[in-house]
């Protein structure tokens, strides 16, 4: 039986989206809480235990574009024009926050304005990505292969609220990764902040999976028909347990297990979310083979695809390994 190749590339590209967010999410959630640092040398720690892996983390979001576009080229087609908006200023923010990382350490009289656009970029990076997936979630109106919608279409109060949600959520990753990464009073401060971050991250899931089955019927029926309704019911078990973790972490003083937790909401979450759209490519309408390109394609570049995912991979975790434990006011590379 011939293996259709589309699934195979529709599962490499969710792996890539879904790295790129819990390894970019802590580091724009840094940016997010970068003025609640507290002193200079709190902001420079908090800059520095991100700095060495920052640039790396975003390769995962190339990876997830290009392999869209070179293996989904109506799904790109599609989903480009509908949300140039939030995609552009997203990487406009993406942009002014890696400039940042780089001068705000080789100036004193303009520093503040490179820490303004460390924080902007963070959160207008995050906002934007919470309010695309907002809008892809509510579904993009298609006629003739290709966009039929307005210009504003991606801008409503669904997706305002993901890109809310998404703010919060990074911002709970970025607690929880300085809890991890630093000791005294930065610690300190960022575990009392992980609190409400993360009772407002559990609101805010809560808020966007119940409104997510009223975007279209196939997600209703998707959660609540029998017999899917079952597989269904253990992403909110598997959020529960999460949320259990993750509390439990902070009131132990524990450095590891809420950063752990905290990455494993968006893990359980975006399975919610594959849940809901399994098998369209593009809701409501476009699905995987649909948007795929043909065979010999798919087959030519995943023969690249797995050549180049394990070296990532490989050169990933070895950055992290060289950069673990704990960062001290003065470390850094800068």
């Amino acid at each position: 039986m011939e293996i259709d190749l589309a699934f195979i590339w529709a599962g490499l590209i969710a792996f890539a989206v879904l790295t790129y967010v819990v390894l970019d999410g802590f580091d724009l959630g840094v940016g997010i809480l970068f003025p609640l640092a507290g002193s200079e040398t709190d902001r420079d720690t908090a800059m520095n235990s991100v700095a060495p892996v920052w640039d790396g983390n975003e390769t995962w979001l190339v990876l997830g574009g290009g392999g869209l576009f070179a293996v989904f080229p109506l799904a790109y087609a599609v989903v480009m024009p509908a949300l140039y908006m939030p995609i552009t200023l997203m990487l406009l923010g993406l942009v002014f926050r890696g400039v940042a990382f780089e001068y705000r350490w080789k100036t004193r009289a303009w520093k503040p304005v490179w820490d303004l656009a460390f924080v902007g970029g963070s959160a207008l990076a995050a906002l934007c990505q919470g309010i695309a997936l907002g809008a892809l979630v509510q579904g993009i109106e298609m006629a003739d292969r290709a966009y039929a919608g307005g210009w504003w279409d991606w801008l409503t109060p669904f997706s305002l609220l993901t890109g809310v949600a998404v703010v919060t959520g990074y911002a709970l990753l970025g607690a929880t990764w300085l809890v991890l990464k630093t000791e005294g009073g930065l610690q300190y401060r960022m575990r009392r902040l992980a609190w409400p971050l993360g009772l407002a991250t559990l609101a805010l899931i809560g808020a966007v999976s119940l409104l997510t089955p009223f975007q279209d019927p196939v997600y209703f029926d998707r959660w609540f028909s029998f017999p899917a309704a079952l597989y269904s019911a253990l992403v909110p078990v598997m959020l529960f347990f999460a949320a259990m973790h993750l509390f439990r972490g902070l009131a132990a003083r524990s450095d590891h297990a809420p950063f752990i937790a905290s990455l494993a909401l968006f893990v359980i979450s975006f399975i919610g979310i594959g849940i809901s759209f399994y098998p369209m490519m593009v809701p409501p309408a476009l699905t995987i083979q649909a948007a795929a390109a043909p065979q010999s394609s798919l087959a030519f570049a995943l023969v690249g695809a797995l050549i180049l995912v394990p070296i990532i991979l490989a050169y990933t975790g070895y950055a992290y390994w060289v950069f673990r434990g704990k960062v001290r006011p003065g470390d850094g590379y800068h």
